[in-house]
């Protein structure tokens, strides 16, 4: 064995997310983005294809030759490869690539996987989604979008501290307690450092609606977050289902869904689409289940739906979330579908 890691572990994919932000790719008539030789580079760089030094002759002639022509097909070096995991790796790493070729563009192949999925693993959806949310980002100058955007493709942990909920990426937060060091929270007092210090040292983002302060002789008052990580999620959600439908669309965060005609939700996780399904149905939630919930969004297109659409979000009870931003496309009324 090679001791490769298996294509579907879960590495960071900041190479993809940079990718997207630095706008490396081209664009078609639609302005959606087009792979190059460079971006499957990317992926051969990655650890799952890495040579290492008991790679075998087959394996090493299969990566230079990809490296020089990332487009040929090389299917009898691959099936040459003594490592089975090593030549696994490559057979989804070729499929992947050959589909997102025949679809032309990442957005498309995005749309053709949610329609007809190729059994890959999570890792190939998930790089797409960074690199599209990386261009949709590109030159943006808002750090709290930029690290909220970082929800759509990187696993995050929640802690209510002092009153506020606060999200942490999963891998940044593990890397930090290891090393015994805190998590900084982004404010505008630090969103300078935040760009500075990019992914390597990763900071929490607010997901809190308003803050409590209680002021003595039983008075207090709330205190709405005026940036919010919410309000920036909201507008990444707005930006990424704006993308693949084309028409203007608004995308706000709420604290509560006050509306008797509601006809239509969204959940943006697993645990939030099983909420939403209960309190739509009026069947009974407890109150561990309510407290999973962090927010909820009103979703409106002017002259495209005539009713708000409602979204959820919600962590996991492990205090974990795993935000899919496929729900969006997958779950819209039939009148908006994108897939069928």
């Amino acid at each position: 064995m090679t001791g490769q890691a298996p294509v579907g572990s879960l590495e960071p994919l900041q190479e993809f997310w940079l990718c997207g932000l630095q706008s490396k790719l081209a664009l078609n008539e639609r302005g959606w983005l087009q792979p190059n030789d460079d971006f499957w580079r990317l992926w051969l760089a990655r650890p799952e294809l890495a040579l290492l030094e008991e790679s075998c002759p087959a394996e090493i002639a299969l990566h230079q030759a990809l490296l020089e022509r990332p487009s040929s097909s090389q299917s009898a070096l691959l099936a040459a490869i003594a490592d089975e995991d090593a030549r696994a790796n490559y057979q989804f790493f070729l499929r992947f690539r050959d589909d997102v070729l025949a679809a032309g563009t990442l957005e498309a192949a995005y749309l053709r996987l949610m329609r007809q999925p190729l059994m890959l693993p999570p890792l190939f959806v998930e790089g797409l989604v960074a690199t599209i949310a990386g261009h949709l980002l590109a030159g943006n100058v808002d750090a709290f979008q930029v690290r909220a955007a970082e929800l759509l493709f990187r696993t995050q942990r929640l802690s209510l501290t002092e009153g506020r909920l606060l999200c942490a990426d999963l891998e940044g937060l593990d890397s930090r307690q290891a090393a015994a060091g805190l998590l900084d929270v982004l404010s505008p007092d630090n969103a300078a450092e935040f760009w500075r210090r990019g992914s390597a040292q990763p900071f929490a983002l607010d997901l809190t609606h308003e803050v409590s302060n209680a002021l003595g002789h039983g008075m207090s008052f709330n205190l709405t977050l005026k940036h919010s990580g919410l309000k920036a999620l909201a507008k990444v959600l707005e930006l990424w289902l704006g993308r693949f439908l084309g028409r203007p669309l608004k995308i706000t965060a709420l604290q509560k869904v006050d509306d008797s005609a509601w006809s239509w939700h969204i959940g943006l996780d697993v645990d939030s689409m099983r909420l939403l399904n209960d309190l739509y149905e009026d069947r009974p939630v407890d109150a561990a289940r309510m407290a999973q919930l962090i927010s909820l969004f009103k979703l409106e297109l002017p002259g495209s739906y005539p009713k708000p659409i409602y979204l959820g979000l919600a962590m996991s009870s492990d205090k974990s979330l795993k935000l899919k931003p496929q729900n969006l496309l997958l779950n819209l009324p039939p009148e908006l579908a994108l897939l069928g």
